[in-house]
């Protein structure tokens, strides 16, 4: 036993604590604070009115107010048409859309007559679509970024169209305000927020897309895991325990290369068995799954890319790849996933990560396939070829690094006993004392 026996375990884990840390603490706090780019469309569709006795379209002054009050280094307010707005709605690439109806400056023009002449009113109304299907947070940032400039426009309206009726009534109009009359001129406008596309119940208000990539991933990465321990065992390269006892079969003297295909085709065949029992579990469920055949098929080449890249870095970095595949499967990958919080409410060195982390990426194909009726353009084109970057990624690193080490002579083989062991030894199954 030396120092280094108990501190280079502590220090990893020191290292390792710290990075887990930042991730999920810095993922999960100060989203308002960290808020930035988010995606919202404003839709104005007034057609303008007479108002005051002069022609007026209170829908652009309101687009004007909106577009110069809400912070653009933290909302990226984006001017749309209706059908734009709808179709970027569709592919998740705004967030929500607020929407003002063609007859808003009627409807306040009838609302200032309505104040001094007697009969039934209704107030304008102004639209707040959330879109819930990219992920449950989305709908609580967009309400509250809604709420917060629309009741400034709100108190800037009604200020303007009472001072209107004020001065009509200055002008000889014989009819005074009812109490009634002037609050209603204070809060003029009505917001009514409305989901874009509810989802079904079965839909976990969205959380089944972040659940399902979940398992795809953990598929993958314990999946290889597990594998990697077994075929070593059965190839003579690790013990297996059995509590008190371990077998240690004779090593084969399979080269690493050999070794990694003969991993890789196992993870392969269990990887399209592994997506169709989590396809049968969500039907069971109840879950709607959208397009049912394309959810495996993607599930099945989801599993095979997350479980090659894992098999070929614990090939390449033997024990530490157990590390290296915590970090970029898990630690990593779940906070930069944006499957629970948005990326443009966490920080931006979680943004960033994002670009390349694998469970991005497979969140979504997921979410489109599930809730954006499979469109390419909602994610589905995107995490299909970065999963097929990944594969191709973890195919030629573990080709090229398993192939160098052979060539190289590093065999795997105990320290006392660098040839390869032939396979005529016997295994070997050894009690091991109890502490």
């Amino acid at each position: 036993m030396t120092v280094r026996t108990f501190t280079a375990p502590i220090a990893v884990l020191m290292v390792f604590a710290a990075l887990l840390a930042t991730m999920y603490l810095g993922y999960a706090s100060n989203t308002e604070k960290n808020l930035h780019d988010f995606p919202v469309a404003l839709v104005n569709q007034d057609v303008g009115d007479t108002l005051g006795g002069k022609p007026a379209n209170v829908g652009a002054q309101v687009t004007d107010a909106l577009a110069a009050g809400i912070p653009s280094e933290s909302v990226d307010l984006r001017v749309l048409g209706i059908a734009e707005a709808r179709n970027q709605l569709q592919n998740g690439e705004v967030y929500g859309a607020i929407v003002i109806p063609s007859d808003f400056t009627k409807r306040l023009a009838i609302l200032g007559a309505g104040a001094v002449v007697p009969g039934e009113i209704e107030r304008p109304v102004i639209t707040v679509q959330t879109n819930p299907r990219i992920g449950p947070y989305t709908t609580g940032i967009m309400q509250r970024i809604a709420d917060r400039a629309l009741t400034r426009v709100n108190e800037t309206v009604g200020k303007n169209l009472t001072d209107q009726v004020h001065a009509a009534l200055a002008n000889g109009t014989p009819v005074e305000m009812s109490g009634a009359a002037k609050l209603l001129l204070t809060d003029p406008v009505q917001v009514v927020t409305a989901p874009y596309r509810p989802m079904d119940d079965g839909a976990g208000q969205g959380l089944v897309a972040f659940f399902y990539t979940l398992i795809l991933l953990l598929a993958g990465f314990t999946g290889a895991m597990m594998i990697h321990t077994l075929i070593d065992s059965v190839l003579g390269f690790t013990p297996t325990e059995y509590g008190p006892w371990f077998v240690q079969p004779p090593a084969t003297g399979v080269s690493r290369l050999r070794t990694l295909l003969i991993k890789w085709g196992v993870f392969a065949t269990a990887a399209p068995i592994l997506s169709a029992m989590f396809l049968g579990v969500a039907t069971a469920l109840g879950i709607p799954l959208g397009n049912g055949p394309l959810l495996w098929l993607y599930g099945t080449l989801a599993i095979i890319a997350v479980g090659v890249t894992a098999l070929a870095v614990l090939a390449t970095f033997g024990t530490a790849g157990l590390l290296v595949n915590l970090i970029l499967f898990v630690v990593l990958g779940l906070p930069s996933s944006a499957a629970t919080v948005p990326l443009e409410a966490t920080p931006s060195y979680i943004s960033h990560l994002a670009a390349f982390e694998p469970m991005h990426q497979i969140y979504l194909a997921v979410r489109a396939i599930l809730f954006f009726d499979a469109r390419t353009s909602a994610g589905l084109g995107h995490g299909l070829w970065m999963t097929l970057l990944g594969l191709a990624i973890g195919v030629v690193l573990g080709v090229v690094a398993t192939h160098l080490y052979d060539r190289r002579g590093l065999h795997r083989a105990a320290a006392s006993d660098p040839a390869p062991v032939t396979a005529d030894r016997a295994p070997v199954a050894i009690p091991v004392a109890a502490s």
